[in-house]
């Protein structure tokens, strides 16, 4: 097949710049050929190299006792939960696939993740996911929203993962590009965990799963760019095609290959497909790798070299196998039914080769490919918004007078709605390992020794008759990009203890985190002036809590002509564990009788807004999104959580709920009808709350206000006046504010009273999203 020319406006076609295009000049003392030049384009795309981020990744905290396998070593993170037991995990998006096209783009997402998990060796157990959208009333966004919804459900389903947690939010920033995070975690032993290298000189590689076809080209590429109305059609064809069915053979034969010990490496064909997993396995191993395209198995006729090897066809991967064992990996995907073919060879002169039709068609040095893309400094400059945001104050805004009406409003408001419309769709007990469900602060599982993967014979002489204790782990998603538009740094550090705090409210300690970035145009010095201050705050928070990064995503050029770039929103995934399964607790009230607990300061005294800027209730009320949010104080922060998992692990605290958008009346209101006995049965509890004692703050602050570090909890009368007790001892502001009982939540303040049916403030919580999606 004749290739194409390369010129200037061919590499400029492939995203690269003329100075990068020098450099790989320098690197090959040739002209590129056309395939070659595709590879550089997919390697160095940010989606891969990470080019424009890499200087700012390195601020994050990366170290710790427990990490195995740390950030940027490794396809997922792997963390020591004791007991000879690891967990594998990991969040990475799919923004650009899931615009174009929905339903493919948010599947694919999910099974890209799940097989960065198996690559590890681990068995998936449980998946999340974060989404944005825009405003619902908009039906191109409800459009979108359906398609990302389906597809999430229709890979997690048939994969038979539990999608057990998540997060949406609705912004007219999203409008046009929508954000699709996917989380997995795996479990497995410490000596299962398995490296993508290829190690061993003349070890041969295998290509396994199914054929290559020309779907998902160059998606990575795509990823790493502006998404116009124009490129958006032009690169449907960049938008992976999934199958979940596939994807399951494809994990089970390569766990049970795996415990046969006769793999020397392994690598998933994610983002550059054949590309990046023969460069990336041969650049960690410090080892080549030969390839011949003429023995990869393809779907379509007349397939060229630049197809194939930048092809994003799913549920395929790379693996290396000892020499002389290649019989096992035959045996094993004939059993499963699958494709193989024994595509190459680990050499010891450190290039890719690739043959395609007798001719060599790619020669680089696999190191320079995969790790010495170009790095870049980018400019950074204060957005001139930012000067009415700091000036922005009250004084326009009218104090509530319908405080039950507002609550009601907020409760319907989308971005705090029960998410039950999505996951609903989603298998959340599959496995039965699901513990606390969608519904709760965070989702738990447990890790039982038949979530392991098997072990190859020696490993199980090794391991014995060793038990393996139950595993309790949990782990939330969290990122409010309205606060990190606002003020990118307290927005940074507010995720980060948000997401840590909900682990608390489930009795969790954090042990690490993973973080998927997503942001605008790094071109342009505000957005990146945005990523920069909000990476400080993540990896401050990190530290403060202990919780270090193992790994994560950067996705950049989340903009769209007119509609313009993202609200910046820097979402967090932090996996804690839970020592004792007597310790796990849920958000909302038992018994009647109890007593209602506030921990924290109702309102932020050194805070001119109160906590109120950048709020729910701004927004859904007033139709504003200003003001610096509330601020952070992250030792203030690490107090609150000890002092909760301190009262939990002694028994007292009956439900722990935390105060978050909406502020402590919604905490309040979401603690009375949360708990979902049955598919469509609840049960109410009404409290009766009196917050009279607080004075000389506005009566919307009091309730609506979303000051940080406060967390409501319930214990047993008799021990009210003792947890006040202890945690004043520790430092944490804390006051008996109600008791649970009755049908009606009733909340009495220094300027009066309101109520309302715990029923009616639940309807609207449980069915605004149904509705406007049947609109």
């Amino acid at each position: 097949m004749n290739e194409p020319a390369i010129t200037p406006e061919l590499v400029a076609k492939h995203n690269l710049t003329p100075e990068e295009y020098e450099k790989i000049l320098g690197i090959l003392g040739r002209t590129p050929s056309y395939t070659e030049l595709g590879i550089f384009s997919v390697m160095w795309s940010e989606h891969c190299s990470y080019k424009n981020t890499r200087p700012v990744l390195k601020t994050f905290p990366t170290k710790g006792d427990r990490i195995l396998v740390g950030a940027g070593e490794e396809n997922a993170g792997i963390i020591d939960v004791g007991d000879g037991v690891a967990i594998a995990f990991k969040i990475e998006s799919h923004n650009h696939p899931s615009a174009v096209e929905p339903f493919q783009g948010a599947a694919t997402g999910v099974g890209g993740i799940i097989r960065d998990i198996f690559t590890m060796g681990a068995r998936p157990v449980a998946a999340l996911n974060s989404l944005r959208f825009g405003e619902l009333d908009n039906p191109e966004v409800r459009r979108l929203f359906s398609g990302v919804v389906s597809g999430i459900a229709h890979y997690g389903n048939c994969f038979g993962i539990p999608t057990i947690a998540g997060e949406v939010c609705f912004d007219k920033s999203y409008e046009g590009n929508p954000l699709v995070n996917a989380f997995a975690l795996g479990v497995l032993r410490h000596e299962q965990i398995t490296r993508g290298a290829a190690r061993g000189v003349g070890n041969p590689v295998f290509y396994v799963g199914p054929a290559t076809g020309r779907d998902g080209l160059a998606g990575a590429a795509f990823a790493s760019q502006d998404l116009t109305e124009e490129s958006a059609e032009q690169q449907r064809g960049a938008v992976q095609v999934g199958d979940p069915f596939m994807e399951k053979l494809v994990c089970e034969a390569c766990l049970e290959l795996l415990a046969t010990g006769v793999v020397a490496g392994m690598q998933d064909m994610g983002a550059a497909g054949l590309t990046c997993s023969t460069c990336e396995t041969a650049a960690r191993a410090g080892t080549g790798i030969e390839i011949e395209l003429d023995r990869v198995p393809q779907r379509a006729p007349n397939m060229s070299s630049y197809e194939i090897m930048l092809s994003e066809s799913q549920e395929r991967m790379l693996i290396v196998v000892e020499k002389g064992q290649e019989e096992a990996v035959k045996r094993i995907f004939d059993k499963w039914d699958l494709p193989w073919s024994e595509i190459g060879v680990v050499t010891d002169t450190g290039r890719m080769v690739v043959r395609h039709g007798g001719r060599v068609v790619v020669d680089v040095p696999a190191k320079k490919l995969a790790d010495e893309a170009p790095i870049y400094f980018r400019d950074s400059k204060e957005p001139a918004y930012r000067e009415t945001v700091r000036a922005f104050r009250l004084d326009g805004i009218p104090d509530t007078t319908a405080p039950a009406a507002d609550l009601g409003k907020l409760l319907a408001h989308h971005t705090i709605a029960s998410k039950n419309w999505v996951y609903r769709q989603y298998d959340h007990m599959v496995r039965d390992g699901s513990v606390v469900c969608p519904g709760s602060d965070a989702a738990v599982i447990r890790i039982k020794a038949d979530s392991l993967p098997v072990m190859s014979a020696e490993l199980a002489a090794k391991v014995g008759d060793r038990p393996v204790p139950e595993k309790y782990v949990a782990f939330t998603v969290d990122c409010n990009g309205t606060y990190v538009y606002l003020d990118p740094y307290e927005g940074g550090k507010a995720a980060v203890a948000e997401a840590c705090r909900n682990l608390a409210c489930a009795g969790a300690v954090p042990v690490g985190s993973t973080d998927n970035l997503n942001f605008g145009n790094p071109n342009h010095p505000e957005i990146f002036w945005q990523l920069k201050e909000s990476v400080r705050g993540l990896a401050e928070a990190c530290r403060a809590f202990a919780a270090p990064v193992t790994g994560g995503n950067v996705s950049l050029y989340n903009q769209r002509g007119a509609l313009g770039a993202i609200d910046p929103t820097p979402t967090v995934a932090v996996v804690g564990i839970v020592d004792d399964p007597r310790h796990i607790t849920t958000q909302w009230f038992k018994d009647d009788g109890d007593a209602i607990l506030l921990l924290g300061a109702p309102v932020d005294a050194a805070d001119p807004l109160q906590g109120l800027g950048g709020s729910a209730y701004l927004k859904a009320v007033h139709g504003q999104k200003n003001g610096l949010p509330p601020r952070v104080d992250l030792e203030a922060a690490t107090v609150l959580h000890t002092t909760l998992l301190g009262l939990i692990r002694e028994g007292v605290v009956k439900s722990a709920h935390d105060c978050s958008d909406g502020g402590l009346a919604v905490a309040l209101a979401e603690s009375c009808f949360s708990n979902q006995v049955a598919r469509e049965t609840f049960q109410f509890t009404g409290a009766t709350v009196d917050l009279s004692t607080v004075t000389g703050v506005r009566l919307d602050a009091l309730l609506f206000g979303e000051t940080q570090n406060r967390v409501v909890i319930s214990v047993a009368a008799a021990d009210a006046a003792r947890v006040v007790k202890q945690a004043r001892i520790m430092g944490v502001p804390a006051a008996v504010i109600g008791t649970v009982g009755g049908d009606v939540l009733t909340v009495k303040t220094s300027q009066g009273e309101f109520s309302a049916p715990v029923a009616a403030l639940h309807d609207p919580w449980w069915n605004s999203i149904a509705q406007a999606m049947s609109a």
